[in-house]
């Protein structure tokens, strides 16, 4: 008798569900994937810089089409919007359409863009940046011309987007309501960021939250208010993060964690509901410093999450033992506003304390290179490090090409619990054209060394 695995959503975690269960099941088992949109497996974080114009098309940024994951022996329905999940009949209400049976059922509605419940909010004009439609959208508005973009947030697609509409000639205004840009990162770094993007020429309001948008008559935004002055703005672009997409989950009584995500164990199954999985920007994620569920919407874990629920899914129905599990992330990341490169892992200084922790921050400037080299850029790291164990918390770079992947020798350390001791003594690559003889992240970490014997 055949089984039947359905899988809500076609974008990273979905498709790779669906592809890694086909791969490991019998022909005659059925994957079906219902995906509400045109597109499958795609890249969002790439859509920026197609509205920059850096990617030709929004085809560029598919991965695989539906034809090709169709070719490969999965159904994969466009255009079919889930709306219900009945977890007792294991059915899929449609819209329109009869429900879908399954067996085994896996959630993969990703994120949606946050859209504060502000005056104004629902007029023309206004816009989140998901999806590639929602690329779209806001192509077509830039080729109206507007005469004002105002972008809320500055977070990374905040960034990412001011980047575009400034690199494309748009009299550009951001508004922050954190003291500085990126509040992800400390201060100081942010500060860096303000200034690389005042050079390009974008106007800066920090320190000052939106309280409503102004429409005209036909319903059009026409300026952001901030208290009591008015922004003119043509069209806005919201970048203030995005929260799961987890209305079906929500209804049908699943368990919710932090921003919607859905609660999920390191298989991915949802915690008290049998057959049922979840995983990509849907779902919660443990930190493995602190061990807290938090909501970090990542394509990183969105595709390795997908790889281990379709192994625990072809286990289970093979009968086989597991042989993955995800372990958690250390909120790696990575960005960048024209030349200036910026990245980050673990916990920020406030982070730390918050979590109990008792930091000790440095802060050191290097070169990307060697620094007698002629490409030399200058970049800043900053390491936060606990006082009583002497484990490295975190890092964070900013600085000129080549900085900000070396952030992934900090990741690398946190997940293996290294000391900022084991991080000095690492063997890492050195040659003039590519480093410094000591790696910035272990200048960085000798500091950090010195600062705990002090």
């Amino acid at each position: 008798m055949s089984r039947r695995v359905v899988v809500i959503g076609g974008d990273a975690a979905g498709m790779t569900v669906a592809a890694g269960v086909r791969r490991r099941l019998p022909a005659d088992d059925e994957v079906i994937v219902l995906e509400r949109g045109r597109w499958t497996s795609y890249s969002a974080c790439g859509i920026p810089y197609w509205i920059a114009g850096d990617v030709a098309s929004p085809e560029a940024l598919v991965a695989r089409t539906p034809e090709q994951h169709r070719a490969h022996g999965i159904d994969v329905r466009l255009g079919v919007e889930a709306v219900g999940i009945d977890p007792g009949a294991r059915t899929v209400s449609v819209a329109g359409g009869d429900d879908v049976a399954y067996d085994h059922l896996v959630i993969a509605t990703g994120a949606e863009p946050v859209r504060p419940d502000l005056p104004g909010i629902d007029g023309e004009g206004i816009h989140g940046v998901q999806s590639l439609d929602d690329g779209q959208v806001i192509l077509d508005e830039l080729e109206r011309g507007p005469a004002h973009v105002v972008v809320v947030g500055s977070g990374y697609i905040g960034l990412e987007m001011a980047e575009a509409c400034v690199a494309r000639g748009f009299d550009t205004t951001v508004i922050e309501r954190a003291p500085t840009v990126m509040p992800i990162i400390e201060t100081p770094l942010g500060e860096q960021v303000a200034k690389a993007m005042l050079e390009r020429g974008i106007r800066l309001r920090v320190g000052a939250g939106v309280t409503g948008f102004v429409l005209d008559a036909g319903g059009r935004v026409a300026s952001v208010r901030i208290g009591e002055e008015e922004v003119p703005a043509d069209l806005v672009i919201l970048g203030l993060g995005v929260t799961a997409r987890s209305a079906l989950a929500k209804d049908a009584g699943l368990p919710l964690g932090a921003k919607g995500g859905i609660v999920v164990d390191d298989r991915q199954r949802v915690t008290g509901f049998p057959g049922i999985w979840a995983a990509g920007d849907c779902v919660v994620s443990r930190d493995r410093l602190t061990g807290d569920l938090i909501h970090l919407p990542l394509g990183t874990h969105a595709n390795k999450q997908g790889m281990v629920a379709a192994d625990s899914i072809a286990a289970d129905l093979l009968g086989e033992p597991p042989r993955l599990a995800f372990p958690g992330v250390v909120q790696t990341a990575i960005t960048k506003f024209c030349s200036l490169e910026i990245s980050r892992t673990g916990l920020g200084e406030q982070q730390a304390r918050d979590a109990g922790f008792d930091p000790v921050v440095v802060s050191i400037e290097t070169t990307t290179v060697a620094g007698y080299m002629p490409e030399a850029g200058t970049m800043t790291v900053v390491m936060v490090a606990d006082r009583g164990s002497r484990r490295l918390l975190g890092a964070q770079i900013v600085g000129a090409e080549d900085a900000a992947l070396r952030i992934d020798v900090a990741a690398t350390a946190l997940a293996t619990g290294l000391t900022v001791d084991d991080v000095v003594m690492l063997d890492l690559a050195y040659a003039p054209p590519f480093a410094s003889v000591w790696s910035p992240v272990q200048v960085a970490a000798r500091a950090a060394v010195k600062a705990l014997a002090g």
